[in-house]
C-alpha cells in the first residue's frame, strides 16, 4: 500500500476533502469506478515524465485493462452479487492510491523524484501486488467475460504475480551524481561548473532561474514538513537546497523577472509552498506555544525543574545573568537541567504550517546518530552556501543595479539561518557593500539590504564589523527615517535594537541624530509590528543610565507613555519607564507627562501579570526618585490601595514584592494613614511578605524583553524566526 508518507504530502499541498479517501456507499454497477480510470488514463496517459517513467506508464497500461472489464460491466447489464461489490470497492480505493502517486510524481520536483527514487519505486511495486492480489480473489468466473477481456485480465493476472521491484537505472546513475556533488562539497572542493551545467540543464532539464526556485521552495517545504523516519534527513536535505542554490546563480547568473528595478516598483515573490506571505493579516499565536519570557513563538521549548517551558534560548541567556529562579513563579531552580518538550515543539510545528508560518526546526538535536547526520550535512551546506556567497559577493560589488538588488535578497535569505552563514558572509565583506544600498533609490534593494543587516547582526561579532564601519550607523539610522517602505523602516528598527543589545553601543545610537526621534515616532504611529520594533528597541537603549536625557529631549519618553495604553507594547513600554524613572530627571520628566500615572493605573487593572509587575515597579521607583510632587501625586490615584492589595494577593511573586514595597514606602509618606488606612489586612501582608526589596529591577525587566532582533524576511509580516506579533531572539 502507498505509504502515509505520500498521502500527507499531497494533502498538504492539494488538501482534498476527507470524502475523496472514502470508498461510495454504492458500487453495483461501476459508472463511477469506470469515470475515475477513464480520467486517469486521459490525465496521465500524455504527460510525459522524466523519472518513474517505465513504472508510471505499467501503472497506467493496467488501469486500462480495468478500463476495459468496467465497460463490459456496464455494456451487460449484470445485476452483481455481494462478492463483486466488495471487489469494485477495493478497486476504487486501488485507482484512487493509483491517482494519488501518479498524482505525486508529476508534481514532485525532479531533484526530490531523484532522492526519493528507491521509495517510489517501492510504492509503484506495492500497487502492483495489490493487482496481483484483486485479481485473485476477484469472481471472474460469475461475470461471464467475453474471450478479449477475459484474456487481457488472465495477462494482467500473470503479469502482476511475475512483476519485480524496478528501479531505472538511468534514475539510480542521476540519483548518485547528485549525491556526488553534495560530496566534492563536503570535502571541501567545488564541484567542476561543466559537469553540474550538464546534470541540471541536460539531464535534469533545470534550464533557467525559476526552475531553480521552484527546486529549492520544494525541498524547503520537505524540510519544514520533514518526518524523522523519512530519507534523506533534513539535515542532507539542507545540503541539497544549498547546492541548487549555488547552481541557480553560476549557471543561470542575477537576472531574475521577479524584481523590478526601479524608484517605487517592488513586485513581491511569487507564494512559494513553503513561503507563504502572510502580508497585512496578523495570525494570533496561541498563548501556550509562546514563551512567558519573549512572549513570541517558541522555536525550541524546553522544560525545567519547576515543570514550566520556555524557549531554549530565553532560559539559558537568563540563567547565564545569574537568575536561580523560575522567571514565571519565582520559585527556586533544582538543577539547571533543560529537558526538550518534543511533544509541543510538534504541535507547534504542526500549527506553523496549517497557517503558512515558515518554521525551522532547532539547529540543535539531542541523539549522536543525529548529531553526526547533522554534522556532515551541514559540512556540506556550509561549503556550498560559502560559494553562493562568494559570487553574492561579487555582484554586490561589480554588478549592476538588477544584479545588486537580486544579491542583496540572496544574501538575506542567506543570513536568516545558521551563525555560520552570517559569519563568513560578513567575512567575505557583505556589510560596507550592503551598506551603500541602504541609501539606494530603489525600493526592493533598500529593503533587502536594511533587512541582510538585521539578519547579519545576530551574530554578536557581526555586531562590531557593522558599527565600526564608517557612516553604517548613520545609513541605518537614515532607513529609519526616511525609509522607501515600511517594511523597510521597521526592520531598521529591529536593526538598531539588535545593535543595541552591547552595552557599549547603547549610547552611541542614541546619539546618532535622529535615531531617537524616529523610534518614538515609530511607537507612536506605526503598525503592531512597528511599535513593536521601536518599544524594544527604545527599551534596550533606556538600559544606559546616560541615555535617559536623550529619551526625554527626543520626545521618546512621551511616546512610551502614550504605549501604555497600546496592547502588544504596554508591558515593554511599562518596562522602560521602569529603567528611566530611576533617575531624578527621568522621574520628572514621567511625573509631568499627564497620561504617565493614569496609564501605568489601568496596566495594574488590567495587565497582563507581567505589565502588572512593571507598571506597579515604574510607579515605586517614580515615588523614590520623583520627590514630593511625584509621590503626591501616586498617592492620589483612585482605587490604587485597592490595586496594591490585589496585586499583593494574586500577583506573580516579583509583582507581590514590588507592590509590598511601594505599600512600605508610603507608610513611611506624610498622611500616608489618611490615604491607605483601607488597606487593612492586605496592606499587612504586603508589609509581612517583603522582608527584602528587589535589588536589580533591570534584571527583572529585562527578562521579558529579547536580547537581539530576530532573522526575518522583509517580505512577509512574519518569518522563519519571528512571528507576525512580535520580534523574537531565537534562531529558528
Amino acid at each position: 500500500m502507498v505509504s502515509a508518507g505520500i498521502f500527507s504530502s499531497l494533502r498538504r499541498r492539494r488538501s482534498p476533502s476527507i470524502e475523496a479517501f472514502l470508498v461510495p456507499v454504492d458500487l453495483s454497477d461501476g459508472p463511477l469506478l469506470e469515470t475515475l480510470a477513464a480520467e486517469l488514463i486521459s490525465e496521465f496517459s500524455g504527460k510525459t515524465m522524466r523519472f518513474q517513467r517505465k513504472n508510471s506508464r505499467s501503472l497506467i497500461r493496467k488501469i486500462q485493462v480495468f478500463v476495459g472489464l468496467l465497460e463490459f460491466v456496464r455494456d451487460s447489464s449484470l445485476k452483481l452479487p455481494s462478492t463483486e461489490n466488495l471487489c469494485f470497492k477495493e478497486l476504487y480505493l486501488l485507482l484512487y492510491r493509483s491517482k494519488i502517486l501518479l498524482d505525486y510524481c508529476f508534481q514532485s520536483s525532479k531533484l526530490w523524484l531523484l532522492l526519493q527514487n528507491h521509495s517510489i519505486s517501492g510504492h509503484f511495486h506495492d500497487l502492483n501486488q495489490e493487482i496481483s492480489t484483486l485479481l485473485d480473489v476477484f469472481p471472474l468466473e460469475e461475470l461471464n467475460l467475453n474471450d478479449d477481456v477475459r484474456e487481457q485480465i488472465e495477462l494482467l493476472k500473470r503479469q502482476s504475480k511475475r512483476a519485480k521491484l524496478f528501479i531505472d537505472k538511468h534514475d539510480e546513475s542521476l540519483r548518485i551524481k547528485l549525491y556526488s556533488f553534495l560530496s566534492e562539497f563536503e570535502n571541501g572542493k567545488i564541484p567542476d561548473p561543466v559537469e553540474l551545467c550538464s546534470f541540471f540543464v541536460e539531464m535534469l532539464g533545470i534550464c533557467d532561474a525559476r526552475s531553480c526556485r521552484v527546486e529549492i521552495e520544494f525541498l524547503e517545504e520537505q524540510i519544514v514538513n520533514h518526518e524523522g523516519d523519512v530519507e534523506p534527513t533534513a539535515s542532507v536535505l539542507k545540503g541539497f537546497v544549498a547546492l541548487t542554490r549555488y547552481c541557480r546563480f553560476l549557471l543561470f547568473g542575477f537576472e531574475d523577472d521577479e524584481v523590478e528595478v526601479g524608484i517605487g516598483k517592488h513586485k513581491k515573490p511569487k507564494k512559494g509552498l513553503i513561503s507563504r506571505e502572510i502580508a497585512e493579516t496578523f495570525i494570533t499565536i496561541p498563548k501556550d506555544f509562546c514563551c512567558p519570557i519573549l512572549l513570541d513563538l517558541m522555536a525550541d521549548p524546553v522544560i525545567i525543574s519547576t515543570g514550566q517551558t520556555y524557549d531554549r534560548s530565553s532560559i539559558s541567556r537568563w540563567m547565564e545573568e545569574g537568575h536561580c529562579t523560575c522567571p514565571k513563579t519565582g520559585q527556586m531552580l533544582v538543577h539547571t537541567r533543560l529537558v526538550p518538550n518534543r511533544a509541543l515543539r510538534n504541535l507547534i510545528m504542526l500549527w506553523c504550517t496549517a497557517h503558512g508560518i515558515p518554521y525551522d526546526p532547532p539547529e540543535s538535536v539531542e541523539s549522536s546518530c543525529e548529531t553526526f547526520a547533522a554534522a556532515s550535512a551541514s559540512k556540506a551546506a556550509v561549503e556550498a552556501n560559502k560559494a553562493t556567497a562568494g559570487l553574492l559577493i561579487q555582484q554586490l560589488a561589480n554588478g549592476t543595479q538588477s544584479a545588486k538588488t537580486i544579491a542583496a535578497r540572496e544574501i538575506r535569505l542567506l543570513a536568516k539561518t545558521g551563525k555560520e552563514n552570517r559569519a563568513y558572509i560578513a567575512e567575505a565583506g557583505a556589510v560596507p557593500l550592503l551598506k551603500e544600498l541602504l541609501s539606494s533609490p530603489n525600493t526592493v534593494a533598500q529593503e533587502n539590504s536594511v533587512t541582510a543587516m538585521l539578519n547579519l547582526s545576530i551574530y554578536e561579532k557581526n555586531k562590531s564589523r557593522i558599527m565600526d564601519e564608517v557612516g553604517c550607523l548613520g545609513s541605518i539610522v537614515g532607513v529609519l527615517r526616511f525609509g522607501h517602505t515600511t517594511e523597510a523602516r521597521e526592520n531598521a528598527a529591529a536593526t538598531l535594537f539588535s545593535l543595541s543589545a552591547v552595552h557599549d553601543y547603547k549610547r552611541r545610537i542614541a546619539e546618532e541624530n535622529g535615531a531617537i526621534e524616529a523610534l518614538g515616532a515609530l511607537l507612536r504611529e506605526g503598525t503592531p509590528r512597528g511599535k513593536k520594533d521601536a518599544v524594544t528597541a527604545l527599551f534596550n537603549i533606556s538600559t544606559h543610565t546616560d541615555n535617559c536625557i536623550r529619551l526625554i529631549e527626543s520626545g521618546a519618553v512621551t511616546a512610551l507613555v502614550g504605549a501604555l495604553g497600546c496592547e502588544g507594547v504596554a508591558d515593554e513600554a511599562a518596562g522602560a519607564l521602569a529603567l528611566v524613572v530611576r533617575q531624578a530627571i527621568g522621574a520628572e520628566a514621567v511625573g509631568n507627562e499627564e497620561m504617565a500615572v493614569s496609564g501605568l493605573i489601568g496596566m495594574m487593572r488590567c495587565g497582563t501579570p507581567r505589565g502588572k509587575e512593571n507598571a506597579v515597579a515604574a510607579l515605586f521607583e517614580l515615588c523614590r526618585s520623583g520627590g514630593a510632587a511625584a509621590t503626591e501625586r501616586v498617592l492620589k490615584a483612585p482605587a490604587l490601595a485597592g490595586l496594591l492589595q490585589t496585586l499583593v494577593c494574586t500577583g506573580t511573586r516579583r509583582a507581590r514584592r514590588k507592590a509590598a514595597s511601594l505599600a512600605r514606602f508610603f507608610e513611611r509618606s506624610e498622611n500616608a494613614s489618611l490615604h491607605f488606612g483601607g488597606l487593612g489586612v492586605g496592606y499587612t501582608v504586603a508589609r509581612n511578605s517583603a522582608a527584602t526589596r528587589d535589588s536589580s529591577f533591570a534584571g527583572d525587566v529585562y527578562a521579558f524583553a529579547r536580547n537581539s532582533a530576530a532573522t526575518r524576511d522583509s517580505s512577509f509580516a512574519g518569518d522563519v524566526s519571528r512571528s507576525t506579533m512580535s520580534i523574537s531572539v531565537p534562531v529558528l
